[in-house]
């Protein structure tokens, strides 16, 4: 009935949607709560990115090249406990609406797309199963929507976590990137971003499902599973990807004292050019930092979105089923 309301109306069918687009509009059809397939989706991010975010801004202040005297760090609470202590203690948030306004549709896209490449290409494999292989390009495609949105947010964020930012709200930060640095500029580390969250989301996907066939073979609703797989997959994946952020960052900020040093004159632009900066001025060890504030914030983001997004997953199918049921 919901397809062929679409073919009328000459809607998308939520066939092409996967898993959450169907179970949204099975929600609608039914006169149920119609935002509780977007929910599945998008709360995760809605979930894990307020406490997440003041680690996300000790890593973008690691990671800087040629920090300020007054933000050196050696230890993430360490970093935490002086930035509260000298700046205020909603410093770390700074930069969290900006986010938080990409984060839902972004996610939304993001799980959508997966669950219906997954099914798609496990199908054209004739895999009986999970065909990692079929999850990891899955989890690629699902990044190329997902960071066409979330890019030009990351630029304001991290120009805003920066030490001694003029920017003082995501407006103004947003006002004066494109009026000196024009549109280009939201997106000049777009190239790095997919090249770094590829590889994270391959690795992140296959490590999830490989550790779910493991300690969840039946792939029921399991929250400790869903924490414990979602946990360790980012983690290993943050850290594996490292090298590739700390060039993200130094193209997100554009950090004036290390492109002088560097004697790069007007703006970085290019991994290329990125990871040389990186090595000229500190070497091999430049990939590298920030990597415990990274893992740190990867590993409670993934365990608690996959276990948010799973019960929703859950509770979405458990509805459908029950509605389908006869009395």
């Amino acid at each position: 009935m919901v397809t062929q309301l679409c073919q009328q109306q000459g809607w998308v069918s939520p066939d092409s949607w996967g898993i959450l687009g169907e179970l949204w509009w099975e929600c609608q059809d039914e006169g149920a709560t119609p935002y509780l397939g977007r929910l599945a989706a998008a709360t995760p991010i809605t979930v894990t990115g307020t406490p997440s975010l003041p680690v996300a801004c000790v890593q973008t202040r690691m990671q800087s090249l040629n920090p300020d005297p007054k933000a050196h760090y050696t230890s993430v609470y360490g970093a935490l406990k002086k930035i509260i202590r000298t700046e205020g203690f909603w410093r770390p948030l700074r930069g969290l609406n900006v986010m938080m306004m990409g984060a839902g549709p972004a996610h939304a896209m993001y799980f959508a797309c997966y669950e219906n490449m997954k099914r798609t290409l496990n199908a054209v494999f004739h895999h009986q199963g999970n065909s990692h292989l079929a999850n990891g390009i899955a989890g690629s495609m699902a990044t190329l929507l997902h960071d066409a949105v979330m890019n030009p947010a990351e630029v304001v964020k991290q120009r805003m976590q920066m030490y001694n930012s003029p920017h003082r709200s995501a407006l103004s930060c947003i006002r004066t990137v494109w009026g000196t640095e024009g549109l280009g500029a939201f997106y000049r580390s777009y190239t790095t971003q997919l090249t770094m969250n590829i590889p994270f989301q391959s690795i992140h996907f296959i490590t999830y499902e490989f550790l779910q066939e493991q300690i969840n073979p039946y792939r029921g609703y399991n929250p400790q599973s869903h924490i414990i797989s979602g946990g360790l997959a980012g983690a290993l994946a943050a850290a594996a990807t490292t090298p590739l952020d700390v060039c993200k960052t130094l193209l997100n900020t554009q950090e004036n004292m290390a492109l002088s040093l560097a004697n790069i004159s007007g703006r970085l632009s290019g991994m290329a050019n990125a990871f040389r900066t990186v090595y000229q001025l500190n070497g091999l060890p430049g990939y590298f930092k920030g990597v415990q504030a990274r893992v740190i914030y990867q590993m409670p983001s993934t365990a608690i979105s996959w276990s948010v997004y799973e019960f929703f997953k859950y509770f979405l199918t458990k509805h459908k089923l029950e509605n389908r049921t006869p009395y």
